[in-house]
C-alpha cells in the first residue's frame, strides 16, 4: 500500500471519529446526562467504574478525571469484582457499568450485588434493548454512526464518544460542584500542569 493510500486511511478515521464527537451533542439525551451530573456531583461515595476491554480503557480514563475534580472515583476490574472485589462497593455509590452492546457477560455478572448493596446504576451503551439498560437506574445511550475500522467493528469513534461525553459531565460537575482552581492546585503539583497552578499562571 502506497503513502497515499494510508494518509487517506488516517485522514478518514480523523474525520469519522470528529464527526462521531460532533454528532454527539444531538443523539445523546440532554436529561441523561443532565441526570448524570446530578448523580455524580450529589453522591456522598464514590463513583465505581467497570468495563471490559476498550470500555475497560474508556472507565479508567474517566475515573482519573473524577479523582482530577475531586468525585472520588476508581476502576474496578470485571475479573476482580466477582472475586471479592465487589466488596468496594457500597449503598453511598454510583456503579458506572460500561459495555457497547449492553449485554457484556462480565459487566452483566455485577448487577445483582449492585443491586443487593442499593447502590445507583448508570449504565453507559448504545443498546437501549440490552440487559444493562433494562436494569440501570439511568440509562446513558451513546450510540456512534459508524467506527472508522474496514470492519465497522473495532471499537475506536464509539470509545472516544463515550469519553468525550464524560469529558462533557466532568466538566459540567466542576461548575455543578462549585470546583476551584485552588482545589486543583492541591491534587495536583506535578508536571506542567502543578508548574502553572503553583506559579499562577492562567
Amino acid at each position: 500500500m502506497n503513502n497515499n493510500k494510508l494518509w487517506n486511511s488516517v485522514t478518514n478515521t480523523l474525520t469519522i471519529e470528529s464527526q462521531s464527537i460532533a454528532n454527539l451533542i444531538n443523539s445523546v439525551s440532554k436529561e441523561a446526562v443532565l441526570d448524570a451530573i446530578k448523580l455524580i456531583g450529589d453522591c456522598k461515595g464514590r463513583i465505581v467504574i467497570a468495563g471490559c476491554g476498550t470500555s475497560g480503557a474508556a472507565a479508567k480514563k474517566i475515573a482519573h478525571s473524577l479523582c482530577c475534580i475531586e468525585r472520588p472515583a476508581a476502576f474496578l476490574s470485571p475479573s476482580d469484582a466477582v472475586h471479592g472485589a465487589l466488596g468496594m462497593l457500597q449503598k453511598d455509590d454510583v456503579f458506572i457499568l460500561i459495555s457497547k452492546g449492553g449485554n457484556t457477560r462480565e459487566i452483566l455478572s455485577m448487577i445483582p450485588a449492585c443491586k443487593t448493596k442499593d447502590a445507583k446504576l448508570i449504565g453507559v451503551t448504545e443498546n437501549p434493548d440490552s440487559i444493562l439498560a433494562r436494569e440501570s437506574d439511568l440509562l446513558l445511550k451513546i450510540k456512534v454512526e459508524k467506527e472508522p475500522c474496514p470492519f465497522n467493528m473495532l471499537a475506536t469513534a464509539s470509545t472516544m464518544a463515550v469519553i468525550a461525553v464524560f469529558d462533557a459531565i466532568c466538566i459540567a460537575l466542576m461548575h455543578y460542584t462549585n470546583y476551584t482552581r485552588e482545589q486543583f492546585g492541591v491534587i495536583h503539583p506535578g508536571g506542567a500542569v502543578g508548574d502553572r497552578l503553583l506559579s499562577g499562571e492562567k
